[in-house]
């Protein structure tokens, strides 16, 4: 390897910038492509939990990210006209909660990587642009861009989502996305006097969830959910997941959203009223990557593109954080890439194999097809929010986050040491 090695890294959101920030503190040189024309400001409430919280101690990054927090003080669970079901007030844990006590928005949080990652001149952005093509050479490798221009690189990381374009490049179809049965749309609306600092869940029968969640920018974020409850790719009022999700332009989702949603209570007639409005539409048929390799040749995959466990699974933002950290630090310590990105799997692989294992009937369990299975789902949600089963109410929300040991790469740091 150089003695400055030169990485290419596709994606810009969060293990995208994390991966380069640490890979700068060891001296090599990142470029981030991203096919956005411009850094995407926007984006839903993501929490940092366990080694994540703790890769963020160790950057010196934690007390920004706490800065930034939505304010967010606890979930309630809300039955018919609104009325409280069940609440799970934020805990002073790194881990469990509903709620973490890290919360903060996709773009804060990339923002905050963003500008740590550029602080040592040793990482550069190129927005607008995405990479086509690839060809890997004995000691580098050629990639192509959509513009046409063609860059060389030692190493090239895939962090561009779970439907990463960079690894079908690479892996084609040995790489899988497993949907969930679920569909989410999510929107920023205004704030108004009947918002609160919860993370307010509402369920209606048939599988349709309307959540409401606050930010520190004076707007709410909004999500209105649908689970299938037959084969994906079904239509239909039911919520039911259209596998072609990903091809609908904004206006067929809306119009989606409209006709799955018009008769359900709450503030799912203000949110469909807002959709008009909301120029930050986005919407996921939910789902999981499995890949059985992370690497090939001088190509890694990263975050998403590598292990996308799901937002449901609550690891999403701090498997991409520890990710980054590993990656980074284990190129540092060793003189070929191929020892690297085995040492890599070697530490992340089993950290994300219990971050996939999600709990038994997740996330259908959640959103409940009947009006009975409602009803059982608040008697459940009443009784673990109470403090004589306390104890299993945290566990319902306290994913894998701290199974892990995390290495120390202080050592290898240019400066630092």
């Amino acid at each position: 390897m150089n003695e400055n090695p030169k990485v290419l890294i596709s994606g810009a959101s969060i293990a995208g910038p994390a991966l380069a920030y640490w890979l700068g503190r060891y001296g090599w040189r990142s470029t981030v492509v991203e096919r956005a024309s411009e850094f995407r400001d926007g984006g839903q409430n993501i929490d940092v939990r366990g080694a994540g919280r703790e890769v963020l101690r160790r950057a010196g990054l934690e007390d920004a990210v706490r800065r930034a927090n939505t304010g967010e003080v606890g979930t309630r669970f809300l039955g018919s006209g609104g009325s409280i079901v069940a609440e799970f007030p934020v805990r002073a844990s790194e881990s469990g909660g509903a709620t973490a006590e890290l919360e903060i928005l996709r773009g804060d949080l990339a923002r905050i990587l963003v500008d740590a990652s550029v602080a040592g001149d040793l990482t550069d952005y190129l927005y607008g642009d995405q990479i086509a093509g690839i060809v890997e050479g004995e000691d580098d490798v050629e990639v192509t861009f959509e513009s046409g221009e063609q860059r060389r690189f030692d190493l090239v990381v895939a962090a561009d989502g779970m439907r990463s374009s960079t690894r079908e490049l690479v892996f084609g179809g040995e790489a899988s996305v497993h949907p969930l049965g679920m569909e989410t749309s999510y929107f920023t609306v205004p704030r108004t006097a009947t918002d609160t600092p919860w993370w307010n869940w509402y369920n209606e029968a048939g599988g349709l969830a309307v959540t409401l969640r606050p930010d520190q920018h004076g707007t709410t974020r909004a999500t209105l959910s649908s689970i299938s409850y037959g084969k994906v790719g079904g239509s239909g009022r039911s919520g039911a997941v259209d596998a072609r999700s990903e091809r609908r332009t904004a206006a067929e989702q809306r119009a989606r959203l409209r006709e799955q949603f018009r008769d359900v209570g709450w503030e799912a007639p203000r949110l469909l009223d807002a959709l008009d409005d909301a120029s930050d539409l986005y919407f996921e048929s939910i789902g999981q990557v499995k890949a059985p390799h992370w690497s090939r040749g001088r190509v890694a995959l990263a975050g998403d593109a590598a292990w996308c466990a799901s937002p449901v699974s609550g690891m999403g933002t701090s498997l991409s954080i520890v990710g980054a950290y590993v990656l980074a630090g284990e190129l540092a310590s060793h003189v070929h890439h191929r020892d690297a990105f085995a040492g890599y799997e070697r530490i992340m692989r089993p950290y994300v194999d219990q971050a996939q294992q999600l709990p038994p009937g997740v996330p259908r369990v959640a959103n409940p097809r009947t009006r009975a299975g409602l009803a059982a789902l608040h008697v459940a949600l009443r009784a673990a929010s109470t403090p004589l089963v306390g104890k299993l109410g945290a566990k319902l929300f306290a994913p894998p986050a701290d199974r892990i040991e995390l290495p120390d790469y202080a050592h290898l740091e240019r400066g630092r040491a």
